[in-house]
């Protein structure tokens, strides 16, 4: 394995209350990849069985997922595609999909609206899970986005009207990719105290080199991406004048009363990785040992 080159900072440490619950998440995440051309090279350095999630990009289309998903199972990975429904035609389309997805041993499945500019039958994910219920998928795990920060064209009522009807379709709700501990922590109260009860997936960065993001963002032409990078225009700049990896040690430091109150219904981390495994595995790892140390004592 190639050195992989972290900033030499001290780490923001985890109250000692929250130390075992997010160690527990960390040691077990799910790792998103997308599906370019690096992604089975950067696969290699992913754990043994790991949880792996796999994007869908209109550049690339659904058969692109799907391809690198059977790909990555075939390796022994446990694959969550993204199912855009933007990018599903129709009835057939979907009906091939989640064929070619149980011929690879594929049981998880991760529906999003996604940012196809001109979308096919399904309108958006909830029609597309009814769509899938009404075809009696053999899935066993369903996952959904949800928006702490809220959708740049979507408003927060529709947002949250969507995600109660979806609610007892799914298995999981992941956040956005946020740097916001606290708009995390105010949204998922919120929405336990409106009764939504679905697991929490809580969408963290990996260790990530701005310029890598940058890259991606415009290689794979996905709008989120780009609003991310607008919306966050200042980490970047830092990041870019630092020439350093972000680390995400402070937002989970951050987040970890949270994941550990039972009652917010904490239950995973999805590492947002922009195909830079190599790097967030390598930070991974040393966090988790950091961990193991006993509060109080240096790493």
């Amino acid at each position: 394995m190639a050195a992989v080159s972290l900033p030499l900072r001290r780490p923001a440490r985890v109250e000692p209350a929250s130390r075992a619950a997010v160690r527990a998440l960390v040691g077990n995440p799910l790792f998103e990849l997308i599906p370019l051309r690096n992604a089975l090279d950067q696969a290699a350095f992913l754990p043994p069985g790991a949880l792996v999630s796999v994007t869908a990009s209109p550049a690339k289309g659904m058969e692109a997922t799907i391809e690198l998903g059977a790909a990555l199972r075939g390796r022994g990975y446990v694959v969550v595609p993204h199912l855009s429904a933007h990018m599903i035609r129709d009835r057939a389309h979907l009906g091939e999909l989640l064929r070619r997805m149980d011929d690879a041993g594929i049981d998880r499945a991760f529906v999003v609206g996604g940012d196809a500019t001109d979308p096919g039958e399904y309108r958006d994910g909830l029609s597309l899970l009814r769509a899938m219920a009404d075809l009696g998928h053999r899935l066993r795990e369903i996952g959904v986005p949800c928006y702490p920060q809220g959708h740049p064209t979507i408003p927060e009522d529709v947002l949250l009207a969507a995600l109660a009807a979806k609610a007892p379709l799914v298995d999981s709700m992941t956040t956005q990719l946020c740097f916001d501990p606290l708009a995390i922590e105010t949204w998922l109260r919120s929405r336990r105290a409106d009764g939504i009860a679905l697991p929490a997936v809580l969408g963290v960065p990996g260790a990530v080199e701005p310029h890598r993001l940058l890259s991606i963002a415009a290689r794979i032409g996905v709008a989120d991406s780009r609003r991310f990078v607008a919306k966050n225009l200042g980490f970047v700049a830092r990041m870019v004048r630092s020439g350093g990896f972000y680390r995400p040690d402070a937002l989970l430091a951050d987040l970890g009363q949270l994941i550990a109150d039972p009652a917010a219904g904490v239950s995973g981390i999805h590492l947002y990785t922009f195909n830079a495994v190599e790097a967030t595995e390598a930070w991974r790892e040393r966090y988790l040992a950091r961990l193991g140390h006993e509060p109080g004592q240096d790493p």
